[in-house]
């Protein structure tokens, strides 16, 4: 069963006073347990994706603020999501690049709306005096549409405020309803198309998420030549299809894997490499540097790539960064665009690093008599610290290898700005009245 649908399946409950969308408690928190178990950045990002095209499809919209409603809706799941995981920011990244959809949809239809507007003023053929009621109108809902853009959550909204007397005379009240029916349906129609963009636009999301491994393998070729050697930690399957799609196009390398110490993920990459035929090294972690300077590029997978260009990556991988620039080795890091986080290293909502079992460090039997606590000391003599990340800086990294192409670690607040609102970058729930 998949998330969404424990989520948004048969026990949904409608909230008809907020007009909202929220499944019953119960399936709420068991989705958010099964939503924490799921592992790897992509993953998490396709079910979060998935997730909230349910939660859009499913949502009542007004006829007034449509965007606003599904804002508020998208908001009110990412707000738990987010909370459920806080360490995988794949899911604040995917929330957010939903609401920026939103938004840009609903850009869309009002411009297109706008540019109606004109038209019909232009193909008039009434009097002077009805041209300039037009020219007004119009004149009026551009200038409704500029300030809209400057705050959320939605263009549509002043539009659909414009009275209907001052948008087209009426000439009987049989006229009027007809006028009245004419912009219900309009409204209805408008409602409609603005789920229907949006759910297609997440549709292209997903797809981009599904296919991030093979769209940045196909750039393999361009990067590795022939006889150099790649150093790589830990496991990653975007390095793994990226190193084998290189061999495919006839290119001979060889691969030297730092094992990833605790988890020792490096073993089960470097077993999967020699599974496609990759000339392949183990090393321990402690014996990058020694091995450097036989090596040509560093290519490596990130858990996070941050606004200012710095990683989250594996930890061990900030000692691999410091190797390569003593040796001037280019540094490489791929990654998919659902790892590109809007935030800084120094933003309250990124939690940088989480502390693993000391179970994958030590046996407890063995240390057991480390582990008790000293007399009258109220607390153990010995400390055991796993941290799972290690944050890279920009100034490490030589190049950045994304599905929308390879970028300088100075160009990435750019790309960022192109998936993301400045509106969104904290998830929060507007403030009801009352509260």
């Amino acid at each position: 069963m998949s998330l969404s649908q424990l989520m948004l399946g048969p026990n949904v409950v409608l909230c008809n006073a907020a007009s909202q969308t929220y499944p019953s408690c119960n399936t709420f928190t068991h989705a958010l347990s099964f939503f924490n178990k799921i592992e790897g950045s992509q993953a998490t990002a396709r079910q979060t994706a998935e997730l909230l095209r349910s939660v859009i499809s499913q949502q009542r919209v007004p006829y007034t603020n449509q965007a606003g409603a599904l804002i508020d809706a998208v908001k009110a799941i990412g707000e738990q999501l987010i909370a459920a995981n806080p360490v995988e920011l794949a899911v604040g990244n995917i929330v957010r690049r939903v609401l920026h959809i939103i938004r840009e949809e609903d850009l869309s239809l009002t411009t297109a709306a706008i540019g109606g507007l004109n038209l019909s003023a232009v193909s008039d053929d009434e009097n002077d005096d009805d041209r300039d009621g037009d020219s007004t109108l119009s004149a009026a809902a551009v200038a409704a549409a500029a300030r809209s853009t400057l705050r959320p959550p939605s263009l549509q909204t002043l539009l659909e405020d414009t009275p209907v007397s001052a948008a087209v005379p009426q000439t009987s009240s049989s006229g009027g309803d007809s006028e009245g029916k004419s912009k219900s349906a309009d409204k209805s129609s408008r409602s409609r198309k603005l789920k229907h963009d949006v759910i297609e636009a997440v549709n292209e999301l997903i797809q981009d998420i599904v296919t991030c491994h093979e769209q940045i393998a196909e750039q393999a070729v361009e990067h590795i030549h022939q006889n150099e050697v790649i150093l790589t930690l830990g496991s990653s399957r975007t390095v793994l299809e990226f190193l084998f799609a290189a061999k495919e196009k006839k290119r001979s390398f060889r691969v030297f894997v730092a094992e990833g110490a605790p988890r020792y993920q490096g073993h089960l990459l470097a077993k999967e490499l020699v599974a496609r035929g990759l000339q392949t090294t183990l090393i321990t972690d402690s014996a990058v540097f020694a091995m450097i300077s036989r090596v040509n590029m560093v290519i490596v997978g990130a858990h996070a790539v941050m606004a200012n260009g710095g990683v989250i990556a594996p930890v061990g991988m900030n000692l691999v960064a410091l190797a390569a620039q003593k040796h001037a080795v280019p540094f490489v890091v791929l990654a998919g665009s659902h790892k590109l986080c809007p935030l800084y290293p120094h933003n309250p909502e990124v939690l940088l690093n989480e502390l693993r079992s000391p179970s994958e460090l030590l046996d407890f039997g063995e240390f057991s008599d480390c582990m008790d606590f000293g007399s009258g000391s109220g607390s153990p003599l010995l400390h055991v610290v796993n941290p799972a990340f290690d944050y890279v800086p920009p100034k490490l990294v030589s190049l950045f290898i994304t599905d929308a192409g390879g970028h300088n670690p100075s160009y990435m607040y750019r790309l960022i700005a192109d998936y993301y609102s400045a509106d969104d970058l904290v998830v929060q729930r507007r403030a009801t009245a009352g509260n």
